[in-house]
């Protein structure tokens, strides 16, 4: 029986050893191909390992013709700021959809939750008049507001699951203790809710980040658009794989803020995979 389980398991490392070769290797295509020049990858193979380091060069090309570091800027900017506000407002939904004693706060619940069943490129046309009308397109105050918005639904639908598996017995407790409803909500369901929110963070935070379709639509200036869309203009500014290890230096450095953020809330994201639910 001991022989057999040890059997299995050297089986099931050789699995995941593969599993991960195939998951990190087309990263390490993209990492050793982005240090070469233009000319060595266009004219070798890409198998090749590079000859030398042109990280220097292929910057100053990135540089002199998108603004990268605006657009890094923008995008972490929506990523924070859209994510906490989301998260912020769809907890105190939540909360008052399943603790508040409202009329009709499961059909509230609803209302907010049908965000989330039609596709979200149906919300392009009137969206985008509305912000032609109202000032707010191409503005960094319209990206806030629409990331923010298009997050609220599932945001509640999570945290909604995780406020009903308190139970009510804490929320009477603290309420024969003087406190308020949003004092409640501040000081016990906010700490309680720290995995659910992290997870969300991160889930919601790696959307905006690799957003394209939204950040073509309502932005054209390089000061407010995010970092997606600038990388497709970097493609269309110097040709078609006129400069192929450019093009992969860029998307490198523009997916290094997401592993950060996993990093950071990797203790609370593995946590946040229970999501409260019963």
């Amino acid at each position: 029986m001991g022989t057999l389980r040890k059997s299995n398991s050297k089986l099931l490392n050789v699995i995941l050893s593969l599993v991960v070769f195939l998951w990190i290797f087309p990263f390490l295509f993209v990492l050793f191909n982005s240090v070469k020049t233009g000319s060595e990858y266009n004219q070798g193979n890409f198998w090749d390992i590079p000859k030398g380091f042109s990280i220097i060069e292929t910057m100053e090309y990135i540089t002199s013709r998108i603004s990268i570091g605006s657009a890094l800027f923008n995008s972490l900017f929506y990523g924070i700021v859209g994510t906490s506000l989301a998260i912020f407002f769809a907890a105190l939904a939540a909360y008052g959809v399943t603790k508040l004693d409202i009329k009709g706060r499961f059909y509230w619940f609803l209302l907010i939750y049908s965000g989330t069943v039609f596709p979200f490129q149906m919300y392009l046309v009137p969206v985008y008049r509305g912000y032609i009308s109202t000032g707010l397109y191409d503005t960094k105050i319209g990206m806030i507001v629409f990331y923010a918005a298009i997050c609220i639904p599932f945001c509640t639908f999570v945290l909604r699951n995780f406020f009903q598996s308190i139970s009510n017995e804490l929320t009477e407790a603290a309420k024969m203790d003087g406190a308020s409803n949003f004092k409640i909500f501040y000081s016990i369901f906010l700490p309680m809710a720290k995995a659910p929110i992290s997870a969300l963070f991160l889930f919601q935070f790696s959307f905006i980040w690799n957003d394209l379709i939204f950040g073509l639509t309502f932005s054209k200036s390089d000061t407010v658009r995010p970092i997606m869309p600038l990388l497709s203009q970097l493609t269309s500014a110097t040709g078609a794989t006129s400069n192929v290890p450019a093009m992969l230096l860029a998307c490198i450095m523009a997916s290094i803020p997401t592993v950060l953020v996993y990093i950071i809330l990797n203790k609370n994201f593995e946590q946040g995979f229970i999501l409260g639910g019963k």
